[in-house]
């Protein structure tokens, strides 16, 4: 590796020992100097959690020779921020690369994954970044299909950089041939929740979270589109959550 490589921060939220992860690092090696940190055990739906009550541990791991790697007990935004911070020391990656999560994070899931809010907490760092997923939960889930399309969107990235805070939001079906990249807006939906009501042996209530997803959207130009069709679909998303819109609404109130 030349030392005008650049520079590929990895992270995930199912684990630093999970498949997708393992996916990840071997398509991005490729093109510059990986360095892996992420969490010590699967973090799920954590969305944009930070650890600020109790001390993160962060331990260098060997699992992948010739790859700098460490584990962390935190959440997959601890793990950029620890990045950040005490790996690069101020000296950031030239890109930061998420997943390939075990799922998908399309529509409205967005806002709770855990591999898109580490890349957006890179992205608040000024770091090009993008979150890949794939629709299979699956310890057994084949990424092998996801490969090419992932070196060619960080090869992209790393080549045009991305708009001023802006980072992407990539998710790939599960077809063994993807019929190629659809540039998406995000579907509207909603999850319908439930809560599975169960007792324990001291017959003390305790609650399971179920649910089952809702599209509100007929669009032929979202990431649900694109993914039912055979599409990989590329969402360009923001950490911007003004609502511009409203604002001259709200200046129309009487405060």
């Amino acid at each position: 590796m030349k030392k005008t490589d650049p520079t590929i921060l990895v992270v995930n939220d199912d684990g630093i020992t999970a498949p997708g992860i393992k996916a990840l690092i071997d398509t991005v090696k490729k093109l510059g100097r990986v360095v892996v940190v992420a969490p010590d055990s699967p973090q799920s739906g954590m969305g944009h959690a930070i650890t600020i009550g109790k001390p993160l541990r962060l331990d260098p791991v060997e699992l992948y020779e010739g790859v700098e790697m460490y584990k962390c007990s935190g959440t997959p935004v601890d793990c950029v921020k620890l990045a950040v911070n005490r790996i690069f020391r101020g000296k950031k990656p030239d890109l930061c690369v998420s997943g390939i999560n075990h799922g998908l994070n399309n529509s409205i899931n967005v806002l709770y994954s855990g591999t898109m809010s580490a890349a957006v907490e890179g992205a608040i760092e000024g770091i090009p970044s993008v979150g890949f997923s794939l629709d299979d939960f699956t310890l057994q889930a084949d990424f092998a299909p996801c490969a090419p399309f992932v070196e060619s969107i960080a090869k992209k990235i790393l080549e045009h950089g991305l708009p001023t805070g802006t980072l992407l939001n990539v998710n790939f079906p599960k077809e063994a041939h993807i019929k190629g990249i659809k540039i998406c807006r995000q579907a509207h939906g909603k999850w319908a929740e439930e809560f599975d009501e169960r007792l324990d042996p001291h017959k003390r209530p305790y609650y399971w979270l179920t649910g089952e997803f809702q599209l509100n959207d007929q669009g032929e130009d979202t990431d649900n589109w694109a993914l039912d069709h055979g599409y990989a679909s590329v969402v360009p998303v923001q950490f911007d959550m003004t609502a511009h819109h409203a604002i001259s609404v709200l200046n129309g109130w009487k405060f």
